[in-house]
């Protein structure tokens, strides 16, 4: 699984700038609202960040996971089972 996310740290502290402020309004109302619909409802948002979503990776089977890369906007993440 090739996962491109909007950038955010581990921290909240951390994604205090900017454009983590842009992430976090759109997360809020989009990502959040439709994460909490879902059967699971972790409710992660657009902010999660590398660990969580490592956790919810490696929870769900997979073995593999790593930052392939990453731009000031994005995160690209690798996941292999």
């Amino acid at each position: 699984v090739l996962l491109v996310e909007p950038y955010a740290n581990d921290s909240l502290d951390d994604n205090i700038n900017p454009v983590g402020r842009l992430f976090y309004a759109a997360s809020t109302f989009i990502c959040t609202p439709n994460s909490l619909s879902q059967e699971v409802g972790l409710g992660l948002g657009a902010q999660a960040g590398e660990a969580r979503l490592r956790k919810v990776f490696n929870e769900a089977g997979f073995s593999s996971f790593r930052r392939a890369t990453e731009t000031p906007f994005n995160l690209i993440l690798e996941a292999r089972k």
